[in-house]
């Protein structure tokens, strides 16, 4: 943007006003194009640089530094000294922070590498923490003349035009419209969840055009003062950028900070906070003390939940990436809201409708049917009015409105992703983020190291690099493959011990001595191996963990996203299946290939495989999803806050003991900084890979959990301001980054927003009665014939989705040992059991009848149809929304436009001086003449 005004003139132009149409353009005010100075500016000392003198650092406590800012007559210097922020001199702003240990004994690297430091321009100053003397802190200062030239070799972005708004043609009649409205909104209250205006600082970057910074045209860029020009986060990644770019030893690949983190030469290297994120005086009445304070109060802190984050302060203090990650949990938070509403309408309407429903009023009126026993031997007959209970949960999930909801959630899916893409571009635009390019990244060292012997040009740098050979890197990921193909069957093995525990354990709990258990073998089954599943989940997560990184490693990604776009499959991969197999199983595999009484399958022709509860299977795969959901959200909220929150209170601890509690210690902002939590390793990954986890609960399995999206959004707006609370308070502040998208996992997304229709028509189609029901209404029905399905076309369904069984055709070893006497005071003869088969004394015994062909064609159907109309639904939505709003298209082109009149303008002026100066000389030359 802009970009090419500034590489073709140098020449100012003059601030003017065109006014046609109503249109009104302003180009800029005068005191935005001069360069403008503080008094802080003027001090042309350059910063102290005495790195000889190490300071202990003195102790110095809370009352002292009260007192002292109490006394009146201090200058800026000397309070900058207070707060940690600064060099000892109060003038140099501190950058940087490295950590290293006296006792290491990489002392020749960190000498030369601190040397270089030096050489580039960086002022450097040591000092010792004040618990430890163990422990040095480097402290870091670009001055201007670094900062500038860095700048310029990293096309920093900066602000060197106010943006023009102008205001659209309006007829006199939608002007009208217009006021009329705006009177009825002064009756309304303000939108509650607005930030106030008053306490957000005025963030000029985006109101203002920018272009790569230039030394050369300084002169057009918006310069109030020069200590605050680039903020602290330009100012730390450009830092970090000459970083590791520094050499620490002789030799082509001795270069680098990360090398150096890596080998242990330096223990920490980290960007300040800016300052305490606490005060004691309201922010209300005096205004924030700084942006991490602003942040706290306005973002982190539990009283604003309801309230929208301020992303652009998020973005200026953490950076593009981590401020991208932030509006997409925010718009997917968003998102939820009529998901949650339409799956809570379709939850009350089955509460609504559960008087009315005949299958359930027919479930408990059915004291006379006798259900065969669900295990072998020890499980007694019981009547289908004992699953009363069971049946009316049911039709709570599995109702009438169900399919309405599986299609709305895959449309919702698509809708989501389509706006966020559009949503994304306004981010862009805002932050400055459409014409920017990732640099050509530096080799990994663990890929120079490996492949240092071989090398060919870079196409891109024409610089010689290592190579990986196309065969060892196939060999690498074949074995990578196989590695994870062996995890897969680790999973699936899982699973099989936990199917082996729901069989086993069914018959354990039906001779139980307590009746409450006995009565609900099936559910007290459920519920454990759901509890026991989620513990190994939890368990197998850690070594996948692992597994990936090995894996990752093994592969050798030559640069470091190439790295973590592999690393991050890989988990994604690994915790899905891990999270979803058992779900899969309940919901396609559960009571499906049993067999019928008389003739069960077995496992190793042993255990008797699981049947169905006689309401259905739709129950087991509600309380699946819904103890998963709720145990990994609250397990994933603890350690995302819990964890960092004890750590940081046992370094507290540990400080306290030393020191003694009487005294209440004032440490520097680089002590506090480097006492709080890295940021994970891995960056945004947990983060990210927890909500796309989620997602993928919310959207593949929501036929059969309609409330999935309900919780989902309770979950976020905690989630939220859990991650604020982390990043701002118990974190050290991460290095901003800037990215354009959240890379990988957009696709990842799309992925699930697929497989959530294939896996919602089979759900529908095979976990849930829908199908069944729709045939005996249409075929089987009283209403047969006529085109109807109500309730009352429902009469008898229960009785005809039951089959009968001879008692005397049990195996020896599934013969219970009641004979069901109990019931009706003589041995039972007969007992029924759930599928379509042929009574004991037709011609086929056990046979499958007529309607369990015509509910499995019906079945294959609807999902054919199911996934063609709503995949057609789809891609007609992701057809008809456009990647950029109208608006900003019009916004683009209108810059472009202001952009060829600009370069017009600037043209012009150059060419009348020019013309001028001609002229001049000429008439110079004419004197010379006698």
């Amino acid at each position: 943007m802009l970009n090419n005004y500034v590489k073709e003139s140098s020449t100012n132009i003059t601030p003017h006003v065109i006014m046609k149409d109503k249109l009104y353009l302003h180009y800029g005010v005068a005191k935005d194009v001069n360069i403008l100075f503080d008094e802080l500016e003027a001090v042309s000392s350059p910063c102290k640089d005495d790195d000889s003198l190490l300071h202990p650092g003195n102790l110095t406590s809370t009352s002292d530094d009260a007192s002292r800012l109490e006394a009146g007559g201090e200058t800026v210097p000397e309070r900058n000294k207070l707060n940690g922020l600064y060099f000892r001199d109060g003038k140099c702003r501190i950058d940087y922070i490295l950590v290293y240990r006296k006792s290491n004994p990489q002392i020749e690297k960190r000498e030369v590498f601190e040397r270089n430091i030096r050489a580039e321009g960086l002022q450097m100053e040591k000092e010792s923490s004040l618990i430890n003397s163990d422990i040095i802190f480097v402290k870091l200062h670009a001055p201007w003349e670094v900062l500038g030239r860095y700048a310029e070799q990293m096309n920093v972005r900066m602000p060197f035009r106010r943006k023009i708004y102008y205001l659209p043609r309006r007829y006199k009649f939608m002007s009208r419209i217009d006021k009329q409205i705006s009177r009825f909104r002064r009756w309304l209250p303000k939108k509650p969840m607005r930030l106030d205006k008053e306490t957000l600082p005025d963030l000029e970057e985006n109101d203002c055009y920018t272009a790569p910074f230039s030394q050369q045209r300084i002169h057009h860029f918006i310069i109030h003062n020069k200590e605050t020009f680039f903020n602290n986060a330009t100012r730390s990644r450009i830092v970090h950028h000459i970083l590791q770019r520094i050499k620490y030893e002789e030799g082509k690949n001795k270069i680098g900070l990360n090398r150096l983190l890596t080998n242990g030469s330096y223990e920490a290297a980290f960007p300040l906070h800016e300052g305490s994120y606490r005060s004691k005086n309201s922010i209300r009445t005096h205004g924030a003390e700084n942006h991490r304070h602003l942040l706290y109060e306005c973002w982190a802190s539990w009283g604003v939940w309801y309230k929208y984050q301020p992303l652009d302060l998020v973005r200026r203090y953490f950076g593009e990436k981590i401020g991208l990650y932030f509006a997409w949990l925010g718009w997917y938070t968003g998102m939820l809201f009529p998901a949650a509403f339409i799956g809570l309408f379709v939850f009350l309407y089955g509460v609504t409708t559960l008087d009315h429903c005949q299958v359930s009023k027919e479930v408990c009126q059915a004291t006379d049917i006798i259900m065969c026993p669900v295990c072998d031997k020890y499980c007694p007959f019981m009547r289908l009015s004992d699953s009363c209970v069971y049946a009316k949960v049911t039709h709570l999930f599995d109702n009438g409105a169900t399919v309405f909801f599986a299609v709305f959630m895959a449309v919702w899916a698509t809708v989501f992703l389509e706006f966020w893409k559009r949503r994304r571009a306004v981010i862009a635009y805002d932050w400055d983020l459409i014409d920017w390019e990732e640099e050509e990244e530096e080799i990994r060292p663990q890929f120079e190291a490996k492949y240092s012997k071989k090398e060919r040009m870079n196409p891109i740098s024409g610089k010689p690099e290592p190579y990986q050979a196309f065969t060892d890197k196939c060999s690498r990921l074949i074995v990578s493959a196989s590695g994870i193909f062996f995890m897969i069957c680790v999973v699936i093995a899982a699973v099989f011990g936990i199917v082996i525990y729901r069989v086993v354990t069914v018959s354990t709990f039906a001779a139980f001595k307590w009746a409450l258990i006995r009565n609900n073998s099936q559910v007290a089954t459920t519920g454990t191996a759901v509890c026991i599943n989620f513990c190994i989940i939890m368990l197998l997560n850690v070594l996948y963990e692992k597994v990936a990184l090995l894996l990752t490693n093994l592969e050798q990604p030559r640069t470091e996203s190439e790295w973590e776009n592999s690393f991050t499959l890989k988990m994604f991969l690994f915790q899905f299946v891990n999270l979803n197999s058992s779900t899969f199983y309940i919901a396609f595999f559960l009571g499906r290939f049993t067999g019928h009484p008389g003739a069960y399958l077995r496992l190793i022709n042993r255990w008797r495989l699981e049947e169905c509860h006689p309401s259905g299977c739709l129950i087991d795969l509600c309380m699946q999803m819904g103890i998963i959901m709720v145990l990994k959200q609250t397990w994933n909220n603890f350690m995302e806050l819990g964890y960092p929150l004890i750590q940081n209170w046992w370094t507290r601890r540990k400080v306290r003991q030393e020191h003694g509690p009487e005294r209440k210690i004032s440490f520097p902002q680089w002590e506090k900084d480097y006492n709080l939590q890295p940021m994970n390793a891995y960056g945004l990954f947990d983060e990210y890979l927890e909500m796309i986890l989620q997602f993928g609960f919310t959207t593949i399995f929501v036929a059969a959990f309609p409330l999935a999206p309900l919780l989902a959004l309770l979950n976020n707006i905690i989630e939220i301001r859990l991650d604020a609370y982390k990043f701002v308070t118990q974190w050290r502040r991460p290095l901003a980054s800037r990215a354009k998208d959240i890379g990988i996992w957009y696709g990842i997304l799309e992925g699930i927003g697929i497989l959530s229709v294939i896996t919602n028509a089979f759900v529908i189609a095979i976990t849930s009665d829908f199908i069944p029901r729709l045939v005996y209404a249409y075929k089987y029905g009283p209403c047969a014939g006529q085109g109807e399905a109500g309730q009352k076309c429902m009469v008898g369904y229960v009785n005809a989705s039951l089959s009968v069984f001879r008692i005397s055709d049990f195996e020896n070893r599934s013969e219970p040992e009641s004979d069901g006497s109990e019931f009706s005071g003589t041995p039972l003869k007969y007992c029924r059991y759930r599928d379509y088969r042929d009574p004991p004394h037709s011609l086929v015994p056990y046979g499958y009848t007529l309607q369990f062909w015509h509910v499995l064609a019906a079945r294959l159907a609807f999902i054919i149809v199911f996934e063609h109309l709503v995949f057609c639904i789809k891609h007609l939505i992701s057809y008809l929304i456009p990647d950029l709003p109208k608006d900003l298209r019009d916004r683009m082109r209108r810059e472009k436009y202001l952009i060829q009149e600009m370069m017009y303008e600037a043209e012009l002026e150059r060419l009348q001086k020019e013309r001028k100066e001609r002229k001049k000389n000429g008439k110079a030359h004419h004197n010379e003449w006698p």
